[in-house]
């Protein structure tokens, strides 16, 4: 195997993009390119200490500033592009979280209207020690002080819509963008299905670490020094974002209300049975309803994204996607070395 392609990219403030689509790709690459990538927090980085308030130091809707697109060679409708995280790390020795007026799980919202104010704004800074791979909160009130450990992944990957559809990075939808899953964590492949010519690939929205569900709407929010492998599959569909890791297959799905959000991800996952392990429909319907993990993603954004799981030691000796993910953790660990 030739040593791949290294393309090293570090956005200057002016080379973010903020939506899927529309923008114009930053690079043209081959697949089997890695992609050496800085990537800036949901805040452009202008949230820096507790008195940065949202409302007052970012303008609505430059939130969320993507790196990329990437234009992948020979990426057309109907292919998948694979996307291996094989590292995610903190930029910065720490990270931001904040309340955001109208926005998260247990507020008043713009589609969630209610004579109930807005919760107060409040930011909290969060203190990163990279080496110790730890977390440490500091609360407001109390002298209360904790200690987390850092489990680093990406809100927000994704490609180009189909339609000629132009998503603002905060949405998540068919096309990837804004999932907030924890489950894309470095070791994982993110499948997504390719809309447009190139895919048109971009990444950003690092979390050093975030619950399931996202409750307030802002994780641990960080920049990134993130390495990926991008790699193309010709004449394979992947018709809602998956990602498979060394223990798990993980159907997505994203929409409102959190009911169809569910039930996107969970006919996905049955729908990836019968193509790729050997089910019939209904068989597929049985065994994962018996088997299925189904965390949330978020409950917060434009849409909402849950997550079905299925372990991989419960399912059929089969091969999913060309058997890529083994390769491509192959080809990380050289990195590595």
């Amino acid at each position: 195997m030739s040593d791949p392609r290294i393309l090293t990219v570090r956005p200057g403030p002016d080379d973010y993009a903020w939506t899927f689509g529309g923008a114009p790709p930053v690079a043209r690459i081959a697949p089997g390119t890695v992609l050496d990538l800085y990537t800036e927090d949901c805040f452009a980085g202008r949230v820096r200490s507790e008195k940065d308030l949202v409302s007052e130091v970012c303008e609505f809707p430059f939130l969320n500033p993507q790196t990329g697109p990437f234009h992948i060679e020979g990426a057309e409708p109907g292919d998948t592009v694979a996307v291996h995280f094989v590292s995610i790390e903190p930029a910065r020795d720490w990270a931001a979280s904040t309340t955001v007026p109208l926005f998260g799980a247990l507020t008043s919202t713009h589609t969630t209207a209610t004579l109930q104010p807005p919760l107060p704004e409040t930011v909290w800074i969060w203190q990163l020690d990279r080496a110790r791979r730890t977390a440490l909160f500091r609360a407001h009130e109390g002298g209360i002080e904790l200690e987390l450990p850092m489990d680093p992944m990406h809100g927000t990957v994704g490609v180009a819509p189909a339609n000629l559809e132009v998503r603002s990075a905060l949405v998540p939808d068919a096309h990837g963008g804004n999932m907030d899953t924890p489950e894309m964590r470095a070791g994982v492949t993110c499948y997504l299905g390719v809309n447009v010519e190139g895919a048109l690939l971009s990444l950003g929205d690092g979390h050093a670490r975030q619950g399931e569900g996202e409750t307030c709407g802002v994780a641990v929010e960080c920049a990134m020094n993130t390495v990926v492998i991008v790699e193309l599959l010709k004449g394979i569909a992947t018709p809602w974002p998956r990602l498979e890791s060394d223990t798990h297959i993980v159907s997505t799905g994203s929409a409102r209300p959190l009911e169809d959000a569910f039930r996107i991800s969970q006919l996905d996952l049955v729908q990836w049975l019968v193509r790729d392990y050997g089910f019939g429909e209904l068989d597929a319907y049985q065994y994962a309803t018996q088997t299925v993990e189904s965390p949330l993603a978020n409950v917060c954004d434009t849409n909402y994204t849950c997550v079905a799981k299925l372990r991989k030691e419960w399912l059929p000796a089969r091969e999913t996607y060309r058997g890529l993910h083994a390769r491509l953790r192959e080809t990380a660990a050289a990195l590595r070395r």
